[in-house]
Formats: structure tokens, C-alpha cells, sequence
């Protein structure tokens, strides 16, 4: 008899579209719970906006003449939870142990609001304690020297704007260390790995502006409305223009089916937009075999065109002058049987095909993608495969067309810019030796992956974190936590109290910074910062509300003050000039990439951003060989079968969910109600295994290495996915994620398709 909690999480019959009234709903009370109601209203006027400030939650594209609301449910979300009344201050840590507060929830622990002094944990009490800003400056400084600087990780979340990131960089070579990791590392590496050695570039091609022009538009494992959803107005107009969009997903997401712009009243009383023109649930890791269908077709009907004389499909001339590698690919295209693409990729020829026709009939083709390619063990290889299908008619370097990695945090891409990568090949490193006159180390750093190990090995001995839930993002979490309270230093700069601030080390410092939403006033005055959006434009942003506490400082000046504290004088850097006027910090990021950033403070509030310069937009490919070049994939011959008691388990963010904060228990655009400890899964399953809707079921990772990975207390709800795949949110599901499973070749964490048992968890289990 299996158990069943007294509250059951649901999941409604309809769940709402993307956009509408649900939107309306879901904004209104978040403003009302963190109390700011009439703040909250007016600063949203001002997000996204040219003379405002840049969205903290999603990068994607801002537009150079904006709509009245510039924003979506996420970014307005992200937008109050920081800019909320509620305050995490000293009196609050006087009251709880860290203990305590480790049994707390996710949710329960950033809706106590914004961190407001700076603290230090102490131990004999097992409480946060205040601590001066020079003490802490000292104090950090003084552990910093005395570890090896290899020992010591810099993580970055992705949210600090270039010019945190720009001096953190250089503090941390100028320190000692490459150990870079950053929030990429966990998701779009593999398009960072992935993009160059195919086309040169390791970013997309597309701009905002291209949609206006795409006739044809692809989604791969790209959910928008939980991850992007102001992309869903340029989707919209695609619609109307009878633009087909299709696409490629294991989950019918509500996003990419119906959208309801809130701001249109014709459309909120009609029920919207519908947005995919064909929707294919591929399976999951059955991606490639679903693309390489594609090309098939493609080649086929290019082969039909050759031998009856008609007009060719292929885009025969760029092929031929831009590409390479052409015949090997189509060669393994034409060798593959139908039937093997279609048991693999859980998507049938004719459904394929018809995608297919909708690729030939346009003259330009974007194709999107998200984490749902990247997170998986060839998700690398998944990418090229993408670009392989593009090249095919020219569909890279056009208008209208292109390749678009959809990123998630607000600047990720930016930050990897500037020279957040471990990689010592994608940064400057003779320039900055030369402008500064150190001697920056030249061995490559410790991704996440490998920071992760040497946390549990005991090689990292020191973290320093500019923002983000760094433990709580990453796989391994059962082992990774016990691990993290054996490091010697823990120094955690962030806005809001989470999981990883609980877990100290034998040193352990809190940092409350400045939001991006607050004004940030130095001794020249109030300071501007700039960001990349996932298009890679870049835009300024200024601050719109007073600080949450006279207390709090801002990224660059926690940077300058560890690095003052930590590194010997160096007159080459000025850390307090650049503090006093981030128009410096500009100044020498420009003079480190003068390709990138010509005139950077002149142009830096240009409407809609403005772009750096990508080769592969011109059709200069900046590969080994000069050309774009296409790749045979290996998964299809290497491909390993599952036994038939295996299930892939898919991790997911919720409509209510940003990365690993999460502000509602729900999942509206699923239909998911009370709850997050759900496990997704296929009618048919279920009945074969005699589950029914509310038991409860335990998850254990389907390898053999020696560690036992389980999950109990999920709840098992009927939901459209494709038979033997299950879907559970993120971060809860990272427990069942071995550290070794990742991405051939970028080491991104492959959450997408994890192996796991289900058994039925009875009473008392």
C-alpha cells in the first residue's frame, strides 16, 4: 500500500497559457507578500528601458524602442523579490543557529528578505555575528595569503555586471589563480565548447532584429516561458506574419503553445497566440538522431532535385565556398536508417519531414536552443548538429537568419567576455600582464566539475563567491555539502541568505552587496554598469531605489577592498579610482578588448545595445581552417541502450523558480499545485508500473560506482511526456546527478538526462 501525503500536489486539466491573466494574478501578489506594492509598480516602469535598469533575472535581447511594459512575469518576479521590504539583519541571526536554519526550505530562506550588515560566522555559537568592513576586508586578506592561491576558487554567478566581473578576474590572476568557474559552466559550455571550432564563434549569431525577418523558426530544448519570455513577443509577430514555428521538446511547454500578451486587451479577452505551428516531443537524448532526420530529408530531396534537373535545395554556392566537410556528413545522413532515427528520437519520419518542408520552403531559419541541449552527455555534439543544419541553405551570416544559444543568467555571457573562464586560451592574458605588469599564471583553472572535486578531495581550500547558491546548484549534493565545511575559507558576496551561506567553512564571511536595482552612489556620484544580453549586445543599466541598507556596498567595492587587503601595492591598478568612477573600470575593460569595446562609455546606453562585433554575422569564420565546418556525429554508433527498468529523468525549473531561487511552491504554466517534490510521468507508465496519481515513489541513480544517489517523498503525477522519460525540478533532483555525468568535452553537468529506477515508497519508508 503506498503513502500518500495529506496535502497532494495536482495538476490541473488546462494549465494556463504563457502571458495572460495568470501573469496578472501571479504579479500582483508577489508585489503585495514582499510589500511593495507602489515601488514595485513604478520601478517596473523602468526595466529594460533605455534610461532604467537591466532585468537581474534572463539575458535575453532588450529592444531599442521598448513596449510600455518591458518586462515578463520572471523578470518582474526577480525584479520585486529583490527590491522587497522583508530584511535579513543581525537581530534575525541572533535568533537562529545555522543548524537551524539549514532545515528551512529554499524558498523560506531568501522570502526572509535582503541580507543588510556584514557577517561572520561563529562557531562556539553556531550563529552569523556582524563584522565591521574592514575587519572582514583584513581578515579575509590575511586567510588569502597564507593558502596556495591554486587552492582557492573564484566562483561567479552570472548576474555581476562587466565591471565587477572585469576586477575580479584581474584580482584573483593578479592573486594567483585561473580557478574561474562560473555559472556557464552548468549550462551553456557546451555552446561556448561547442560553437568555435564549427563556426569560429563562441557565442550565436543572431540579433533581436533578425526575428523580424526569420521565415522559418526552430526551438530545441528551449522552454521560453519560464526562461525568456519576453522572447515571446517577437514570437508572436513571427505568428502573424504566418512565420512557422516548430518545435523540438520532450514536454509540451505552455510557452511554446499558447501565448496571451497581458498588455493587449484584445488578446487577454481572445485567449492569445498560438505559437508552435508543429510540436514534436522528441525523447529525451534523442535530439541528434531527430536533427540528423532533418538533414536527411534536407539531403534527400536536394538528391530527388540533382536527378530530375530542378532547382537544388541546398544552398549549393555557400556550401562550396564557405563550408567544409560537407560530403562526409551528408554521406552518414543518407546512411541512416529511418526506422533506427525514429526509435531513438521518439518522433516519427513523417513528422520529421514535414518539419523538414517547413526548413526547405524558407528563405531564412532561425534555430533556438536552450539547456535542454546542452545539459546531456553529447550536448556538445547536439550543438554542432544544429549548426550542421543551418549550413545546409546558407542559414548563418544573412538577415533573418542563424544560430541562437538562448542564455540564462542576465550576463553570463557577458562575464565570460571580460575574462570569467578558467580557459586561459579565451582570455587576454599578454595584454593584461602588459597593462598591469604582473605576470598572470598561465596554466588553465578548475571549472565547476572540477572545483567540485577538488572541494571533495580536499584540494580547494578557499571559495570566494560573487553571488549565486554555488553548493546548491551543483550535482553531488549529498557529498559536496559535508565536503564544503572541511574547506578553510568560505566568502559568500550575495543580496539574500541561501543554502551555501549555511554550510561554513572554518572561516566564513557573508558580503551583503548592492543590487543591481539600488542606486549605487560612489565619490563621483551615482554609478552606472553595463551587461551582454544573450545577443550579444551590450547595454548600461542604472539603479532606481535607495539602498536596502546604509551597510550593504556594491560588487566593485568588495572587490577592490579583498583585493587591497590580499595583493601587494601595484601603481599600475588604481582599485579606489576605479571604485570612485566605474567609468575607469570601462576605460581599461575597452583597453584590454579595444575589437570589442571600441568607445565603450559612449555607447554603452545606445537603444537596444549596442553589438559586438561576430565574425560568423559577416561570414568570416574564425575556425583553424577559415571555414564553417560541418561534423559527423558519433552518439548515433556509441549509443548506449537503457535496461527496460530504466527511466531518464529530466530537471526542471518551475514557472515560480529562477536558477535555484525559487519564489513560488507552484508551477502554474505545468499546472503544478502545493508543491515541488513531484515526479512527472507518462500515463502509459504509470499504469504499466500500477501507479496512480498521488503515490509516492523513490528515485535512485541507475550506475554502479560505489555511491548510493536517492530521492524519496515525490509525489508521481500523469503528465505529457514521452514514454520512459520523467521530469523533477531543480535543485531538489541534483542529489541523483553523479559528478562524472556531464557533457563530452565542456563538463557541463548533464541534468537533462539522468538514469534512474523508480520504486513505490510504502508507509514509513
Amino acid at each position: 500500500m503506498s503513502s500518500r501525503p495529506r496535502t497532494e500536489p495536482e495538476v490541473e486539466q488546462k494549465p494556463d497559457a504563457a502571458g495572460g491573466w495568470g501573469s496578472v494574478h501571479a504579479l500582483t501578489s508577489i508585489l503585495a507578500r514582499e510589500q511593495v506594492p507602489a515601488l514595485g509598480t513604478e520601478i517596473l516602469m523602468k526595466q529594460n528601458k533605455t534610461d532604467g535598469f537591466m532585468c537581474v533575472s534572463c539575458s535575453w535581447a532588450k529592444p531599442a524602442e521598448p513596449h510600455a511594459f518591458e518586462f515578463c512575469e520572471n523578470g518582474a518576479k526577480a525584479t520585486i523579490w529583490e527590491i522587497t521590504e522583508k530584511r535579513t539583519t543581525p537581530e534575525f541571526f541572533a535568533e537562529h543557529t545555522v543548524s537551524e536554519l539549514r532545515t528551512w526550505s529554499d524558498h523560506a530562506l531568501e522570502q526572509n528578505g535582503r541580507l543588510t550588515h556584514p557577517m561572520r560566522y561563529d562557531a562556539a555559537s553556531d550563529k552569523y555575528v556582524p563584522v565591521g568592513w574592514d575587519e572582514a576586508f583584513a581578515a579575509i586578506g590575511a586567510e588569502l595569503k597564507a593558502l596556495e592561491p591554486r587552492s582557492v576558487v573564484m566562483y561567479s554567478s552570472g548576474r555581476a555586471s562587466l565591471e565587477a566581473s572585469y576586477m575580479y578576474q584581474l584580482f584573483g590572476r593578479m592573486y594567483g589563480t585561473n580557478n574561474f568557474p562560473d555559472s556557464s559552466n552548468m549550462c551553456h559550455e557546451s555552446t561556448s565548447v561547442g560553437l568555435p571550432p564549427v563556426i569560429g564563434s563562441p557565442v550565436g549569431t543572431v540579433l533581436l532584429s533578425d526575428f523580424d525577418k526569420a521565415e522559418c523558426i526552430f526551438f530545441f530544448g528551449q522552454n521560453t516561458t519560464t526562461n525568456s519570455p519576453r522572447m515571446l513577443h517577437p514570437l508572436q509577430g513571427a505568428v502573424k506574419r504566418g512565420v512557422p514555428i516548430i518545435t523540438f521538446n520532450p514536454l509540451r511547454e505552455r510557452g511554446l503553445e499558447r501565448f496571451v500578451d497581458p498588455q493587449s486587451p484584445t488578446q487577454m479577452i481572445a485567449g492569445g497566440t498560438r505559437i508552435s505551428s508543429q510540436y514534436c516531443q522528441v525523447r529525451v537524448g534523442g535530439d541528434i538522431a531527430a536533427i540528423v532526420g532533418l538533414c536527411k530529408a534536407v539531403i534527400e530531396a536536394d538528391d530527388v532535385a540533382k536527378q530530375i534537373g530542378g532547382p537544388r535545395i541546398l544552398d549549393v554556392g555557400f556550401i562550396e565556398e564557405h563550408t567544409h566537410g560537407f560530403e562526409a556528413f551528408a554521406a552518414c545522413c543518407r546512411d541512416q536508417a529511418w526506422a533506427d532515427l525514429e526509435r531513438i528520437s521518439g518522433v516519427s519520419e513523417a513528422e520529421i519531414r514535414r518539419a523538414a518542408g517547413a526548413y526547405i520552403h524558407a528563405s531564412a531559419v532561425i534555430a533556438n536552443y536552450g539547456m535542454g541541449v546542452t545539459q546531456h552527455e553529447y550536448g556538445v555534439e547536439t550543438v554542432q548538429m544544429i549548426v550542421n543544419l543551418l549550413l545546409l541553405r546558407g542559414n548563418i551570416g544573412k538577415p533573418g537568419a542563424g544560430i541562437s544559444p538562448v542564455r540564462g543568467h542576465s550576463n553570463v555571457q557577458g562575464q565570460r567576455t571580460v575574462g570569467i573562464s578558467e580557459k586561459t586560451k579565451l582570455v587576454p592574458l599578454d595584454a593584461l600582464e602588459e597593462l598591469y605588469q604582473f605576470e598572470p599564471p598561465r596554466e588553465d583553472g578548475l571549472a565547476t566539475v572540477d572545483a567540485c572535486k577538488g572541494i571533495l578531495d580536499g584540494t580547494v581550500r578557499g571559495f570566494i563567491s560573487l553571488g549565486g547558491n554555488f553548493a546548491r546548484a551543483v550535482p553531488e549534493r549529498s557529498l559536496i555539502e559535508p565536503a564544503w565545511m572541511k574547506m578553510r575559507l568560505s566568502v559568500q558576496i550575495a543580496t539574500k541568505l541561501n543554502r551555501t551561506h549555511l554550510l561554513p567553512g572554518e572561516a566564513t564571511y557573508l558580503l551583503p552587496c548592492l543590487g543591481r536595482i539600488e542606486i549605487d552612489r560612489q565619490e563621483t556620484g551615482p554609478q552606472a554598469v553595463s551587461m551582454e544580453d544573450s545577443t550579444a549586445c551590450i547595454h548600461g543599466s542604472r539603479g532606481q531605489r535607495e539602498p536596502v541598507s546604509e551597510h550593504v556596498r556594491s560588487e566593485p567595492f568588495i572587490v577592490a577592498g579583498l583585493a587591497k587587503a590580499t595583493l601587494p601595492p601595484n601603481p599600475s591598478v588604481d582599485w579606489d579610482k576605479w571604485v570612485s568612477n566605474y567609468a575607469f573600470v570601462r576605460d581599461a575593460i575597452e583597453a584590454t578588448y579595444p575589437d570589442q569595446f571600441k568607445d565603450f562609455n559612449k555607447r554603452m546606453f545606445t537603444p537596444g545595445g549596442f553589438p559586438r562585433p561576430i565574425e560568423a554575422r559577416e561570414r568570416v569564420w574564425k575556425t583553424p581552417n577559415g571555414k564553417a565546418n560541418f561534423t559527423v556525429p558519433e552518439s548515433l554508433t556509441n549509443r548506449r541502450e537503457q535496461g527496460a527498468d530504466i527511466y531518464q529523468l529530466v530537471t526542471l525549473r518551475a514557472d515560480g523558480q529562477f536558477n535555484t531561487t525559487v519564489y513560488s511552491e507552484d508551477d502554474r504554466f505545468r499546472g503544478v499545485k502545493g508543491g515541488r517534490n513531484v515526479v512527472l510521468m507518462n500515463e502509459k507508465d504509470m499504469a504499466r508500473l500500477a501507479l496512480k496519481k498521488g503515490d509516492m515513489l523513490i528515485l535512485s541513480t541507475a550506475v554502479d560506482d560505489g555511491i548510493r544517489r536517492e530521492l524519496g517523498g515525490l509525489i508521481v503525477l500523469p503528465y505529457d511526456i514521452p514514454e520512459k522519460c520523467i521530469a523533477g525540478y531543480y535543485p531538489e533532483c541534483n542529489v541523483l546527478i553523479p559528478l562524472w555525468h556531464f557533457a563530452k568535452e565542456s563538463k557541463v553537468p548533464a541534468a537533462k538526462s539522468v538514469p534512474v529506477r523508480v520504486t513505490v515508497q510504502h508507509e514509513g519508508g
